[in-house]
């Protein structure tokens, strides 16, 4: 094979050095890249937005498998960069998703996937936890990934995580580490029909609490599903 000759302009080498300066200053390279793929399709990700994980992915699969609705309406409490709520908008036939989060920054960034992943989405930008009554349909599935890492455990991440990705997505006080599902139980009782269900990515440290909570809001068919590392992640009830 003869040698191929590569044009390489100042440009070009601008670009490769800032990579590696991100990349010394432990950015994650999802970030540098612009995108990550999640589940059977590619994502735009930025800092206003987390980095879709693969217990996620379970989460969605999750619901993709056990869905018998030939139309259900389905509802993304935080939906960050749409990754959920635009991959069951993608799997499930028929479906009309909905998706809510208080970023716009990532409202924008959901958007953007949400067009060139081919699907539609009706976004909301709000306070869930103040104002979730603007949201007023009646749904079949409500599906959330909230913030659930304790302050307490940021000693235990890494530093690409604590120094890069948004700390509003991330984080809970240890004082009040269920105050995201609380109102999102809430929000189910108010906003499930009778027989659909809420499905949450957890906090393994919290799987008791959310059965007790869930029976606390008269939720029914309350489990808790480990992850592919063997630990609690999702938690789904149903509304009677």
């Amino acid at each position: 094979m003869g040698n191929k000759e590569i044009n390489w302009s100042d440009s070009d080498q601008q670009k490769l050095e800032d990579c590696l300066t991100r990349l010394n200053a432990l950015e994650p390279v999802q970030y540098i890249v612009g995108k990550t793929f999640f589940y059977k399709s590619y994502f735009r990700v930025n800092s206003s937005t987390l980095i879709p994980r693969p217990e996620t992915e379970e989460l969605v699969q999750l619901i993709v498998s056990e869905n018998t609705l030939p139309a259900p309406k389905i509802i993304d409490v935080g939906t960050g960069s749409g990754c959920i709520a635009i991959s069951l908008a993608a799997e499930i036939p028929g479906a009309a998703v909905s998706a809510l989060d208080i970023s716009s920054e990532a409202l924008s960034t959901a958007r953007i996937n949400e067009k060139e992943n081919k699907v539609d989405v009706q976004f909301y930008e709000l306070d869930f936890l103040t104002n979730q009554d603007a949201v007023t349909e009646i749904f079949d599935i409500i599906v959330s990934n909230p913030p659930y890492v304790l302050e307490s455990e940021k000693i235990e991440m890494r530093q690409n995580v604590l120094a890069h990705e948004p700390h509003l997505a991330l984080f809970v006080a240890d004082t009040d580490a269920l105050i995201y599902y609380e109102s999102l139980l809430q929000f189910a009782v108010k906003r499930l029909r009778n027989g659909g269900y809420v499905y949450a990515e957890i906090n393994e440290q919290k799987g008791n609490d959310m059965i007790l909570l869930a029976e606390k809001y008269n939720l029914a068919d309350a489990v808790i599903i480990k992850d592919l590392y063997q630990k609690d992640r999702i938690f789904k009830a149903k509304k009677i």
